[in-house]
């Protein structure tokens, strides 16, 4: 570990283009008697319209897109769905998830918070196994005393520190029990932690964090610290030759390897109106970018979208854990 620190040292984490977002046109209203529960009589297709004109054929809105048309959802509120699967190679799963969403709504004022961790083990099925757990329980130990249960206490305080601060330590602590309990064992780690309008991200190794924008843009908000990535970066191999490297799955960093835990943490502003993915590199290492945006606008539902992108992951080769939590973020 030391020697790939030496080498490739630690990079700030990209900044990812701010959303920009264009007022809707004024739409002229139009007077309709129906009655709204009223179902819409079929129209025969032998027929034609007022004036000659043929019948139009319009899609029905889905559930979802239907209640973003009659009402203004408040609180706002933060919707997630999870997948989790084996994959198609591997005896047991060494991946572990942990997602909290909720809300402390009073007269004064709305806090929605939420925190979601994706952790990859790796050493063995035992040691990564016991790591990634490590790692996902401490993570959230630590956040939720410091960070929400001043929130949630009588008094109803904020956090003491700073959540940047709060992430760091949260992540020396699960470093320091993996390197007891889970000897030559260690995990990736990427983290979301929301509270109110502040997002922020804590990541390392080879999971991924993205950003999903109302346009349906995908983008990466976390840097693998891998060997294949940095070389890409150096412009020593292509992305088409990183994919396929045979040492694409070494990192260079990792909780649980021998040195003190160095992970980025950074703030990002929230995609609102569109989404969070964070996944283990089983998912994204086998689903394109393109294909995973296109199942998360498509599907019509989170839990859905999530089953479908392991399963893409599965049809594909599965040969590595898969994991994914897709996070909505309100407008």
């Amino acid at each position: 570990m030391s020697f790939f620190k030496k080498i490739f040292g630690k990079q700030e984490a990209p900044q990812p283009t701010p959303e920009v977002t264009s007022s809707p046109p004024i739409e002229t209203p139009v007077e309709n008697t129906a009655e709204i529960t009223q179902e819409a009589k079929p129209v025969d297709a032998d027929k034609t319209m007022p004036g000659g004109t043929a019948p139009i054929a319009t899609s029905p809105l889905s559930p979802e897109q239907l209640a973003e048309e009659i009402m203004t959802i408040s609180p706002s509120q933060m919707l997630v769905g999870v997948g989790h699967s084996v994959g198609m190679q591997r005896e047991h799963n060494e991946d572990a998830i942990f997602t909290l969403s909720t809300c402390m709504v009073t007269d004064s004022r709305q806090i929605p918070f939420g925190l979601f961790i994706v952790a990859d083990g790796m050493g063995g099925h035992q040691h990564g196994e016991i790591a990634s757990g490590i790692t996902v329980r401490a993570l959230a130990s630590t956040i939720l005393r410091k960070a929400l249960a001043p929130l949630v206490s009588i008094e109803g305080n904020m956090p003491e520190e700073s959540l940047q601060e709060i992430l760091q330590s949260a992540i020396s602590d699960a470093h320091s029990i993996i390197l007891k309990e889970a000897v030559g064992g260690g995990t990736t780690l990427t983290a979301a932690l929301i509270f109110g309008e502040q997002l922020m991200i804590a990541h390392i190794g080879d999971s991924r964090a993205y950003a999903v924008y109302r346009d349906g843009t995908l983008r990466a908000i976390t840097r693998d610290h891998s060997l294949v990535r940095r070389l890409e970066e150096l412009g020593q191999i292509t992305s088409a030759e990183a994919a396929i490297h045979p040492q694409r799955n070494v990192l260079y960093r990792a909780l649980g390897q021998g040195e003190p835990a160095d992970p980025d943490i950074s703030s990002f502003p929230l995609p609102k109106g569109g989404y969070l993915l964070l996944c283990s590199d089983g998912l994204w290492g086998l689903v394109p970018e393109k294909e995973l945006s296109s199942i998360i606008r498509e599907s019509p539902s989170l839990e859905i979208a999530c089953q479908k992108m392991v399963a893409y992951a599965n049809d594909h080769g599965g040969p590595d854990n898969i994991s994914a939590v897709l996070v909505r973020i309100p407008r």
